[in-house]
């Protein structure tokens, strides 16, 4: 038997907080089943990046400050191409010897973390191996003519990826435009150092 104030606390409690959402599917558990689908969120994101970045596009290219001066013709596919892998080997270079990517939109912020206790000789061969081509890739543009600004600028770009390269000026560019030139005839992406 149950008093009449312990049946008034039931009521209240069953009573409290937000009302349940009518007429909804539900999963077994109990849980609301969203229905967005791939083609709301593509368009929300689609929409957003036309009134912030004015680019009505749904290329890939859009979503990053390289692509965007591809898509913007400041930039050549090929100076392009040596952009994103030089942003590979970079985050590559990063995430193996245990440094935190230098910029927040290239990581996780609640997963930021060296590595755990117990290194084995596979993972110090690979974070050797990238630290190799890391500093082979800054040699290369720190040779270039202004090379410490030429490095500056393609690492701000593709690695930082920083918004305001989008208006770079017209030197900048140069400098952008012949550190990814050098690096694509570097990699052996092309067979001369003008990809234009």
């Amino acid at each position: 038997m149950t008093s009449k104030a312990s049946k008034l606390r039931i009521k209240r409690a069953v009573r409290a907080g937000r009302p349940k959402k009518e007429n909804v599917d539900r999963y077994p558990g109990g849980q609301i089943k969203h229905s967005e689908t791939e083609k709301e969120v593509k368009a929300v994101a689609i929409e957003a990046r036309k009134r912030i970045h004015g680019l009505d596009t749904s290329s890939v290219f859009a979503g990053y400050v390289g692509g965007r001066l591809f898509l913007d013709g400041r930039i050549s596919e090929c100076e392009r191409e040596a952009g994103d892998r030089y942003a590979e080997m970079m985050v590559r270079y990063y995430r193996l010897v245990g440094i935190p990517a230098p910029s927040a939109r290239a990581q996780s912020l609640f997963s930021v973390k060296g590595h755990d206790g117990d290194i084995s000789e596979e993972l110090v061969k690979r974070a050797r191996s990238a630290s190799d081509k890391m500093m082979k890739l800054e040699g290369i543009l720190l040779r270039l003519e202004d090379g410490p600004r030429v490095k500056t600028t393609v690492f701000n770009t593709f690695v930082l990826d920083l918004d305001v390269m989008r208006t770079m000026s017209d030197t900048q560019l140069s400098w952008l435009r012949r550190g990814l030139q050098e690096i694509h005839f570097q990699l052996g992406l092309s067979k001369s150092r003008s990809v234009a």
